[in-house]
């Protein structure tokens, strides 16, 4: 509790670090003991950037690749971010991934994932709207100079259109085609056809065959045709790619929780060392306000701590002595200091974000009806083409110009626009409309993923609650004392002391006068009131037996302890949206890191009856894998760092605009109202 005067604890009261807490969310000390007892990775993981990566038939080739090279264990391949991640064993060098991935048509570099950023996003987008810019400005001057050809220009009237619109759109076909061509080759190089085979192929022959008819004076020249395919291509690609781009790495936003730097304690010396340098054992100095930068156990000193990463639990919980803390965690209230457990990359938030990246490689594995249908459509298109052309040569009795003509006029009527264009088209327009009904759409696929849920699996607090206590026995308490209470409770921040005023005052009430307030980091608020020294705070502080459910307790220096109690506030429309679900036959399921008492009470208000509390990070993600693995589409909703894993391993996730930014990272849509 943030109070007027901060005081240590070591005389006040007989409470020790294993005493019952003033809130169920303290419980999570032996969650986050579970958590700091996973053990790490043990194979090495390698991330390597593959730009050239960009439909559902490169991810199939990437990982058959990395599969391929001895001593690796896994490979998954995360499209939007175009990137593969690659399990292997500790002495796999990057370089030999890197050549086996150039054997296959595609260049690569290693990235370290703790250093990513959105910086070679921006470029290509930068890249692509250049080349759609010009694209689009040859387009509109060869269209006009094309008019006066289909008009009925002749001869050196036509010719000379035909000259000027081929020097403007030949630079214009080499430089935006340059995204297809590159692509193309390397599926060539790699003997596979990929959607930008055709593509290219087309631009070349409508090109090559137009400087053929302008060289013999032809009637027809298909200059127009060549820009304009660019320029709709180019407009499908860029909008595929912004599509893409809103979706961020989640696990690049939980690394960005990572403390660079730690106060190391050593021969009674403070020194400020990278994260790299701690070993376990050591000791650091963790001051109120900061983040844990380590996994560690308390060796001295008493504070609250903000567990969400953890449990989710916006309520603060105890540290002291012994108990264990993680790092990402926030100290509250008052200095720690720690025993290193583990540190860097062994650390729990690490291995969370490790969690998530695995999770997040295997979503993208979800293709779109559109890219399973372009994996047929290529060879199609290439065989209709070669057949128009062997057809026109046998029935035009060797007539090659006529053949290739008609050849490429196949390509270019077949080409994939409606797959390079319409489709990220109509997303984008449909995620417009939903956006301005409250729904932010961060996946072109998170549509067709939703149509296909049967299992629906919710967090708690702030997702099916608004994260926010509420004083639930007000009238069960005489007036004076509430005042006290009321009093007490003004001096602090904490969420529970907020709570209760809100509470005494919708009640009517006024404050005592209560003079000398103090807080005790960790413990709660005392005061002197007429001459007795009162308490509200923790249970064993205030001498009360601690109830199974949220609450705080006054100890008015006489008479028995009181307990103010709190139920988190179901938020609006939760219920009706339950009960709509299990109408329509879906299975509804709740999972919270909160204590089993507090999570029984929310499911039996929502009418939930399969429910789980008191879960890790780890533990959701699980959940959701073994669903998956049983054959279900699952939908998880949720808003906290300790939902990340399970939001990115779903088959399509939902947060709501008060998620924390790794959520909504993480999760396909973002609801953008309160309900």
């Amino acid at each position: 509790m943030a109070l007027v005067e901060r005081i240590t604890p070591d005389t006040r009261g007989d409470e020790g670090p294993g005493a019952p807490s003033a809130c169920p969310a303290c419980i999570a000390a032996p969650s986050a003991e579970r958590l700091a007892q996973m053990a790490a990775p043990q194979d090495a993981r390698v991330m390597l950037s593959i730009p050239a990566a960009h439909c559902a038939a490169c991810i199939s080739t990437v990982e058959s690749a990395m599969a391929a090279v001895p001593g690796v264990r896994s490979a998954r391949v995360n499209l939007t971010m175009k990137r593969v991640s690659v399990d292997a064993d500790a002495d796999m060098e990057p370089a030999t991934l890197i050549a086996a991935l150039k054997g296959v048509g595609y260049e690569a570099h290693e990235l370290d994932a703790g250093l990513l950023s959105a910086t070679e996003t921006d470029r290509q987008g930068r890249d692509l709207l250049m080349r759609l810019g010009v694209a689009g400005f040859s387009m509109m001057n060869v269209m006009l100079l094309s008019v006066a050809v289909w008009s009925g220009a002749e001869d050196a009237t036509r010719d000379l259109f035909h000259w000027i619109s081929g020097a403007i759109a030949l630079p214009t076909v080499v430089f935006a085609g340059q995204p297809f061509f590159k692509s193309a080759w390397a599926s060539l190089r790699a003997g596979r056809l990929g959607m930008d085979v055709p593509i290219s192929l087309a631009l070349i022959l409508a090109s090559g065959i137009s400087v053929f008819e302008t060289m013999n004076s032809g009637h027809h020249a298909y200059f127009d045709a060549a820009v304009m395919l660019s320029f709709f291509l180019l407009a499908g690609r860029y909008l595929d790619h912004r599509t893409r781009a809103v979706a961020r790495s989640a696990a690049e936003e939980l690394a960005a929780l990572e403390v660079p730097r730690a106060s190391r304690l050593l021969d009674g010396e403070e020194k400020l060392v990278p994260i790299s340098e701690l070993a376990v054992g050591d000791l650091v100095r963790v001051r109120p306000g900061g983040r844990m930068p380590v996994d560690g156990v308390v060796v001295e000193g008493t504070s609250e701590v903000d567990r969400s990463l953890l449990t989710g639990e916006s309520l603060p919980a105890w540290a002291g002595p012994d108990s264990v803390v993680s790092a990402g965690e926030v100290n509250l209230t008052g200095p720690l200091i720690l025993r290193v457990t583990a540190a860097g990359r062994d650390s729990s938030l690490h291995r969370m974000a490790d969690l998530v990246a695995v999770a997040e490689a295997a979503k993208t594995r979800s293709t779109s009806l559109a890219e399973r249908a372009a994996k047929l459509y290529s060879p199609l298109v290439h065989l209709l083409s070669f057949s128009a052309f062997g057809f026109w040569m046998w029935k035009t009795g060797g007539d090659l110009r006529f053949a290739v003509n008609i050849s490429a006029a196949v390509l270019i009527i077949t080409c994939p626009c409606a797959l390079g264009l319409a489709v990220p088209a109509v997303v984008t327009a449909a995620s417009g409309k939903l956006f301005r009904k409250g729904l932010l759409i961060k996946h072109g696929t998170a549509l067709e993923r939703l149509a296909e849920v049967d299992t629906v699996v919710f967090d708690k607090t702030g997702t099916l609650t608004l994260g926010v206590p509420e004083l639930t026995n007000p009238g069960e308490h005489p007036r004076q004392a509430a005042e006290v209470a009321m009093a007490l409770a003004q001096a602090s921040g904490h969420p529970l002391a907020l709570a209760l005023v809100q509470g005494a005052k919708a009640a009517g009430l006024h404050p005592a006068m209560v003079s000398d307030l103090r807080e005790v980091p960790g413990y709660g608020v005392e005061g002197q009131w007429r001459g007795r020294t009162v308490r509200l705070g923790r249970a064993g502080w205030c001498q009360a037996e601690a109830l199974p459910v949220t609450a705080t307790y006054l100890c008015l220096g006489e008479g028995k302890p009181r307990a103010f109690t709190f139920a988190d506030r179901l938020r609006p429309g939760a219920a009706d949206l339950v009960a709509a679900l299990q109408a329509q036959g879906l299975p509804v399921r709740l999972i919270s890191g909160d204590t089993s008492a507090a999570v029984a009470a929310m499911a039996g208000r929502l009418g939930i009856t399969d429910w789980q509390a008191e879960a890790l990070p780890a533990e959701k993600a699980a959940l959701v894998a073994d669903l998956t693995a049983e054959g279900r589409r699952v939908l998880m909703v949720g808003d906290g760092l300790n939902d990340t894993a399970a939001l990115a391993a779903a088959h399509v996730s939902i947060s709501p605009a008060s998620a924390l930014d790794a959520a909504r990272v993480a999760s396909d849509i973002v609801l953008l109202g309160q309900d």
